[in-house]
């Protein structure tokens, strides 16, 4: 039985260890940081059967990073990107994927994009067209292969677009990343006012290029 004198410190040594259970100040207490966010990468363009190798980075509610290994990878599109277990991912087929890492309900995401590796040259269609102000036109690239035919890139070509003529490129915009590409002719044009649309696509370490014409009418 505790005796008067005794109940004080006892109850002081109470407060002591409540204190540091639940506080940042005391030593022999540690509460693991939290993971806050998850950087995978890297985002990369590869060739049909090329692979590449992701990672992911954490960062804590402490500031820190760390590298991350138990991490569950996943692909938006396996028909053209596959990914296995240890973030290696293989190139099936031309197009885009997105490619998660997660951990727990954290995850980040990157961005892989398969190229054809015997490509020789692409084209665009039309080659010329017409557009009203405030209209649009649809464009199309394709990758000549050598020894097969022609491949639809449309998607995963870097589409860019310039006033040749009197004018600001400002009067077109022109939205990639997606079949077809879509220019706008903006209010701004004025007729008879000329673009040139370009799609570039690159395979391995080789970068394609074709130009199409655009005229604005009435």
């Amino acid at each position: 039985m505790l005796n008067i004198k005794q109940k004080p410190k006892v109850a002081g040594t109470l407060v002591v260890a409540l204190v540091c259970a639940i506080g940042p100040g005391c030593n022999g207490f540690f509460v693991n940081p939290t993971l806050t966010s998850i950087t995978v990468g890297p985002s990369a363009t590869i060739n049909q059967n090329g692979t590449v190798q992701m990672s992911a980075v954490g960062t804590f509610n402490d500031g820190s990073t760390q590298s991350l290994s138990n991490v569950f990878w996943s692909s938006s599109d396996t028909t053209v990107a596959a990914i296995n277990g240890a973030g290696l991912v293989t190139g099936i087929s031309p197009g885009s994927a997105t490619i998660t890492g997660a951990s727990g309900t954290v995850s980040g995401t990157a961005t892989v994009t398969v190229s054809i590796s015997n490509v020789t040259g692409i084209t665009i269609s039309p080659t010329s067209a017409n557009a009203t102000i405030n209209g649009t036109e649809s464009f199309k690239a394709m990758a000549t292969v050598s020894g097969g035919s022609p491949v639809d890139v449309t998607t995963t070509a870097t589409w860019t677009i310039s006033a040749t003529s009197s004018g600001s490129t400002a009067d077109f915009t022109i939205v990639g990343g997606q079949d077809p590409a879509v220019v706008t002719v903006q209010a701004t044009a004025a007729v008879g006012e000329v673009a040139t649309v370009t799609a570039t696509y690159v395979s391995g370490v080789n970068t394609f290029t074709a130009n199409a014409m655009l005229r604005v009418t009435q």
